[in-house]
């Protein structure tokens, strides 16, 4: 099976529905489900938050060509902005020779934080929670012995002293291996087990004892080769570097360069059923790491001319627990994937991010990126404003050709087109 699917998007719902079927070995039952764009029914969307009173269907795409280290992917993708999806498409297809997009993985090791105060001896405190590092892992991980059991669990501490206006601070980091989890509500409860020893131990008094979004202990690295003459030549090429050394230099860019990589990242999330808030504030905080805020990706220019991309962020994702177990869709979005672990997931995460930031720097460095967004976003217009079948490529059309594209512009052709 192969993910390069050529003319994918001229396809139908029903028949673009019935290649990933074969390619993912979907069954009818989750066909119906896809279908039916993810409506959830009443007792799973009650399972999930409170105050429910009804559900939001977004749609659920794939992205096509994509690979990554050598394998066949097609990629869920949830989002409701225009022309992402063909983005990533398109950016794939130019970056399956040599095996594809590679991605690499560090452990799924997740920071606790366990805040201490009111203590007199900062420093004298920092020393005795060291000492009794043994201790505090060992409490941790009584607390889960399945996690322990798989390999994961509790595997070291940290101890930083911070001033703050409220005076000196102690805070314990407890480096956590999640495994296949996102780790959120195993992290919490080993920093509520640990909390009242730190205290007994110290004498001071613990307040905060919750996972941080910062998993800068848990990366993702993903790069790939573009070769020139699939992109329009090293003319291209340095229009992206040049695209890129803007970011560099600038945080107002650096800011919507980084929004492009998590335009895929985001949207596989949702397709899966991950913290998407989390993955988002931990991109943006690790972009920021050094004092200055930049951008997670990297362009270069190899000596034969053509592009290299590198990308480096934080990537907590699990496929177990949570929303991506109750949720049908995303276990669903996760079949598609074919995925087996967390660290697989991931490095399909960064892959996807790389691809997405550079389909966007390629469109803004050749014809700019509101050509294909904006035929997209012409036809949603013309769908509002009334067209219906046929109509709604005609009056799309008419606006782009004039370079118009407004609700009342598209109510204006729809009315001299049905007369």
């Amino acid at each position: 099976m192969t993910s390069r699917i050529p003319g994918f998007y001229k396809l139908s719902i029903d028949e673009r529905l019935s290649k990933v079927k074969e390619f993912a070995g979907l069954t009818d039952e989750e066909v119906t489900l896809l279908r039916e764009m993810g409506n959830l029914d009443d007792k799973t969307a009650d399972l999930l938050i409170e105050n429910v009173v009804g559900s939001m269907a977004y749609p659920f795409a794939v992205a096509t060509n994509f690979m990554i280290n050598g394998k066949e992917y097609l990629v869920p993708m949830v989002i409701e902005e225009s022309s992402v999806v063909a983005a990533a498409s398109n950016a794939a297809r130019v970056m399956r020779r040599d095996g594809g997009i590679k991605s690499i993985v560090s452990e799924p090791i997740m920071i606790g934080q366990i805040q201490l105060v009111n203590v007199d001896s900062p420093y004298q405190a920092k020393m005795i929670i060291l000492e009794h590092k043994d201790e505090i892992l060992s409490l941790a991980n009584e607390q889960d012995p399945i996690l322990v059991k798989l390999g994961g669990g509790a595997k070291d501490i940290e101890v930083r002293l911070l001033d703050s206006r409220i005076g000196p601070m102690i805070v314990t980091h407890l480096l956590v291996d999640v495994r296949d989890a996102m780790g959120a509500n195993a992290v919490n409860s080993m920093c509520e087990k640990v909390a009242p020893y730190i205290e007994e131990l110290t004498g001071g008094r613990v307040y905060l004892r919750i996972i941080s979004n910062l998993a800068d202990r848990r990366i993702v690295r993903s790069s790939v080769k573009v070769y020139k003459e699939d992109i329009g030549g090293e003319e291209v090429v340095d229009g992206i570097i040049a695209a890129y050394a803007f970011a560099e230099s600038d945080p107002y860019r650096a800011s919507t360069h980084n929004k492009g990589i998590m335009n895929g990242v985001i949207a596989v999330a949702l397709a899966t059923g991950q913290d998407h808030r989390a993955l988002e504030a931990g991109a943006h905080t690790y972009a920021a790491r050094f004092g200055w805020y930049s951008p997670l990706s990297v362009w270069e220019k190899d000596e034969d001319g053509n592009l290299v991309g590198y990308l480096e962020m934080p990537m907590a994702v699990g496929i177990i627990g949570g929303c991506t177990r109750v949720h049908p869709i995303a276990r669903i979005g996760l079949k598609i994937l074919g995925v087996k672990t967390a660290k697989e997931l991931a490095e399909i995460m960064g892959a996807v991010g790389l691809a997405q930031n550079f389909a966007a720097l390629r469109a803004l460095a050749t014809v700019g990126i509101q050509k294909g967004h904006m035929k997209l976003h012409a036809r949603n217009i013309a769908a509002m404003a009334g067209a219906k079948g046929e109509l709604i490529d005609k009056v799309a059309e008419e606006m782009i050709r004039e370079g118009k594209i407004t609700f009342d512009r598209a109510k204006e052709i729809l009315e001299k087109l049905g007369s």
